[in-house]
């Protein structure tokens, strides 16, 4: 199957402890290029994000956006410091009785004293924080892979289009391909026969005959041809498989274009330089599209 390089994919997950959600979002790029965004707690997987990312899409740049909330606060412990709240009461009452005070000591005085309230972290396994985040990144991935088959279909079916127009053109240059030679042949003989029709002479038959063999040596356009539609067999093979395709396909329009470039240099007949701009114009754009395929 073809996929464009071009995506989104949304995934969210959800446990008593956690929400996760995860967007990815892909561009065209040589290379498989992942940066990922994430709170720093999850930092710890950025590998295995990043492979599994991998495993799924293989070109493009990919970003990776990942948000944590933490809904429970059960691995929070607080506890009372006896010891210090002690020695403050101890003081207290020591002043109460030395200046004779009668304001008693509440329960909101000792718990704005410093240190008479312990607060531990105790951290979360990391299991617990994958096991929320992989099923939001499947999600994500399957969403994302989704997008860039249905665009792969449509640049697939574009492609398709744009070959078919190419062989068409095609032939038509194969069939002004005969005429060439003849046309030339026809043109050379006028030529000496206008230079010849005051001298009395006679037309060197076989020397006309070499010079239109070099001619068509020249300007044969058949080898060229022949490896264009085997060029274009291969990008329809190509897009039919189900392996990535887009380098392979990036150096097929390559060789195509060498080969068209040939025809043009080679041929000299104006219709045939007429329909080898419109193949060139094809080309370009299968081109522009094969930038974005996988």
């Amino acid at each position: 199957m073809i996929y464009s390089m071009t995506g989104f994919g949304r995934g969210e997950h959800s446990t008593d402890v956690f929400d996760v959600t995860v967007e990815l979002k892909s561009v065209n790029n040589r290379y498989c290029d992942i940066t990922v965004k994430m709170p720093k707690k999850l930092n710890v997987f950025e590998d295995r994000i990043k492979n599994k990312v991998k495993s799924k899409l293989s070109r493009g740049r990919i970003d990776v956006y990942i948000n944590l909330e933490e809904k429970a606060y059960d691995n929070y412990e607080v506890k009372a410091n006896f010891e210090i709240l002690d020695k403050y009461v101890e003081v207290y009452k020591a002043i109460q009785n030395r200046y004779g005070l009668s304001e008693t000591i509440s329960l909101s005085m000792l718990s704005r004293l410093q240190d008479g309230i312990d607060v531990s972290y105790q951290e979360r396994d990391e299991n617990e924080f994958w096991g929320v985040l992989e099923p939001a990144m499947d999600i994500a991935l399957e969403r994302i892979t989704a997008m860039r088959a249905v665009e792969g279909l449509q640049l697939k079916n574009d492609i398709f289009s744009k070959v078919e127009n190419i062989r068409t053109v095609l032939k038509e240059i194969e069939a002004f391909t005969p005429t060439i030679v003849e046309n030339y042949k026809n043109k050379i003989k006028d030529r000496i026969l206008d230079l010849l029709k005051d001298m009395n002479a006679e037309i060197d038959e076989a020397r006309i005959a070499n010079e239109i063999a070099i001619y068509a040596d020249k300007t044969n356009i058949n080898e060229e041809i022949v490896r264009i539609y085997s060029h274009l067999d291969q990008i329809e093979g190509i897009l039919n498989s189900a392996d990535p395709m887009g380098r392979k396909l990036d150096f097929l329009i390559q060789e195509l274009n060498r080969e068209i470039n040939t025809v043009g240099s080679k041929s000299p007949d104006f219709d045939i330089s007429n329909r080898v701009i419109e193949l060139k114009s094809e080309i370009e754009q299968i081109r522009e599209q094969i930038q974005n395929i996988e």
